[in-house]
């Protein structure tokens, strides 16, 4: 009998340290989500005040700015509380797999590529100089900065995403729709030289000289494309996963347009352009909530391309009256038109028509 009760106690000893562990309870969630958030909204706002910087001759010869070291001090918060975070789960006795926040594994790669490239970057800028102009957007460094970025401020989607009874309010979807934001602030970011506020597509003066040949025009075309498509498939995807609350959809888009006019805000017309684009922008996020997407996939089909048709045509409205346009009837419509049919064939992607064996 005493062998009996020894040989029970042993058999279970070793269940106890798993039993307090199963009880303890991870570092993640909303709280944590928000965190991020506000840490990443430190990181991207450093981001725009080194690009203010650029675009008004504040820079010097040196990698060590005071432009610099506010963008790389959000990076290094937000490090230092992914890899808090991490240690405080592993004390808790989780695996390191599971010690990483759910969602946030790719924004630990995010970090560690920024990392690399704020490195590179050092190294470069006093192997080659200080970029200037379009160069400091397409600087090898500077690509590689800006996979960091994106890979780490979109961690609360991700974690958002991965929860299966994440209802479509405010409360349990703000940190996702957050993090959104600074994805498509960030993106708004490296399009700047063709972002229809920055930009002034085919008008008189010397800012946008470039735009008016051949040459300007097509550039201006392919730009307002691209600005079209990196705005509207985030969004559409996030649209297919939740109904988003109401207001999400305009935060998001006004957050983009509010970046790009920060970059040049002593230019009254950029203020009224920026104002012209986030007015449809509240069209949009009405048209999305009824339209409710996740509910209703194939109102993709006309959602997407509204987006560009309701923001460049705000756009315009408020352009032609003031400045006008060297750009003949044919060509500024063709900013609206082709736009508008790229986004409508990217619903295709993110709606793909249904298989023959899938008909009925």
């Amino acid at each position: 009998m005493s062998e009996t009760i020894l040989s029970d106690s042993i058999a279970s000893a070793p269940t106890r340290p798993l039993e307090n562990t199963s009880r303890a309870k991870p570092v993640s969630g909303l709280h944590f989500d928000w965190l991020i958030n506000l840490l990443c909204a430190v990181f991207v706002g450093g981001l725009y005040l080194d690009g203010w910087a650029h675009n008004h001759g504040r820079v010097d010869e040196s990698f060590f700015t005071p432009w610099h070291a506010f963008f790389y001090s959000g990076f290094l918060l937000v490090a230092i509380a992914f890899v808090v975070t991490v240690v405080a789960n592993l004390r808790r006795g989780f695996p390191l797999a599971l010690s990483i926040p759910d969602g946030y594994r790719l924004t630990g790669v995010g970090l560690f590529i920024f990392a690399a490239g704020g490195v590179g970057d050092m190294v470069w800028h006093i192997l080659f100089g200080i970029e200037e102009g379009a160069e400091a957007l397409f600087s090898p460094t500077h690509i590689l900065l800006g996979l960091g970025i994106g890979l780490t401020v979109t961690g609360p989607l991700r974690a958002a995403w991965n929860r299966k009874n994440a209802q479509g309010s405010w409360r349990e979807l703000g940190p996702a729709i957050a993090s959104l934001g600074a994805l498509l602030a960030a993106l708004t970011f490296f399009m700047m030289f063709f972002f229809p506020v920055t930009v002034l597509l085919g008008t008189p003066g010397t800012g946008s000289g470039y735009f008016r040949n051949d040459v300007g025009k097509v550039a201006g075309l392919v730009g307002a494309t691209i600005t079209a498509a990196a705005l509207a498939g985030p969004l559409l995807l996030t649209l297919r996963r939740w109904r988003l609350p109401l207001g999400a959809v305009s935060s998001v888009l006004c957050l983009s347009i509010l970046g790009a006019t920060i970059l040049d805000y002593e230019r009254t017309l950029m203020i009224w352009l920026a104002v012209g684009m986030a007015v449809p922008a509240v069209a949009v996020d009405y048209l999305a909530w009824r339209a409710s997407p996740s509910g209703n996939p194939n109102s993709v089909r006309w959602l997407a391309p509204t987006i560009p048709l309701l923001l460049y045509g705000g756009y315009y409205t408020v352009l032609l009256p003031t400045v006008g346009s060297t750009w003949s009837v044919h060509m500024w419509t063709s900013t609206i038109v082709i736009p508008t049919m790229v986004c409508w064939l990217l619903s295709f992607l993110l709606v793909p028509p249904r298989m023959p064996e899938q008909l009925p």
